[in-house]
């Protein structure tokens, strides 16, 4: 898909791209889930009666505005996640927290509202992985006219799945949609590419965003779920298929990262999240 040369500056960027990242819900649990951390998470003896670790586990989602049309990178947890997550034991390690003084204003629907659009105003939506908090909401987007996309080795991987789900893999989040592979680390739109980070699953993605005035931004995904996860050294969590690919992925993307010059925006960081993300749709990246 290439887009016109005028509307490109001296850089080759797409002038008008634009990155807004969008709340699509707030889980907590326990962080042993996402981080193995001695010191922290792992215990001296000494601490052995301090209270373990449980807070908040921010999603979001990434809408993409470019002159070839919107990409929405991910879908977030969904507003009936006590129901579908309860026969997988999931929905009490995991609780999805409500705003108090505007329940449900965080879920991936009211974002986009907030943006003026709905799911038919999407014309790529890109799934990092297909975990019930970043594809649950992916059947919004059955539309005829979304294009829906994840990695090749995820779906491969996915076919084994047998019963409700496999770990956070619930089947019913997106089966039946009409969904294309992506093999390799491919730029997907001018500006927008997608990087294959597997470990944590079969086949997770991360993003990069190469946007004008702002400079490359690194979305990881759950490649990489918090800052203290980064390393270096990396540091490794309850939740990953294969440790050794994993270790390769955070390799990879550090690689990346630092001869890109490429901000990193991890996971599931909730300091991150509180402190230096421009959340939507007050916020953007251009």
């Amino acid at each position: 898909m290439a887009i016109e040369t005028d509307q490109k500056n001296r850089k080759g960027h797409p002038m008008d791209m634009k990155a807004h990242v969008l709340h699509s819900g707030t889980m907590e649990a326990d962080y042993t889930w996402l981080l193995l951390k001695p010191g922290r998470i792992i215990r001296t003896v000494q601490d052995r009666a301090v209270p373990r670790e449980f807070g908040e586990v921010p999603t979001h989602a990434i809408l993409v505005e470019t002159p070839e049309g919107r990409m929405l990178w991910d879908t977030g947890v969904p507003r009936d996640w006590r129901q579908r997550w309860e026969p997988t034991g999931f929905d009490e390690f995991f609780p999805v927290l409500d705003d108090e003084t505007e329940p449900h204003s965080r879920y991936l629907d009211h974002s986009l509202a907030q943006m003026d659009l709905s799911p038919e105003d999407i014309d790529l939506l890109v799934l990092s992985h297909l975990h019930f908090d970043h594809a649950a909401n992916a059947k919004m987007f059955d539309n005829g006219k979304t294009e829906i996309m994840t990695s090749s080795a995820e779906l491969e991987g996915v076919k084994g799945i047998e019963g409700y789900n496999q770990g956070a893999h619930i089947p019913s989040d997106y089966e039946g949609l009409n969904i294309s592979g992506i093999s390799g680390d491919e730029e997907i739109l001018p500006g927008v590419k997608v990087i294959q980070t597997p470990g944590h699953t079969w086949g997770t993605m991360s993003l990069m965003l190469d946007l004008p005035n702002d400079g490359k931004k690194l979305f990881t995904s759950d490649a990489v779920y918090m800052r203290d996860s980064w390393g270096p050294p990396a540091v490794g969590a309850a939740i990953v298929w294969n440790n050794l690919a994993w270790l390769d992925s955070v390799e990879k993307l550090r690689r990346i990262a630092e001869e890109e010059e490429a901000e990193v925006f991890f996971g599931h960081d909730a300091d991150q999240a509180e402190n230096d993300i421009r959340w939507a749709p007050e916020g953007h990246y251009s």
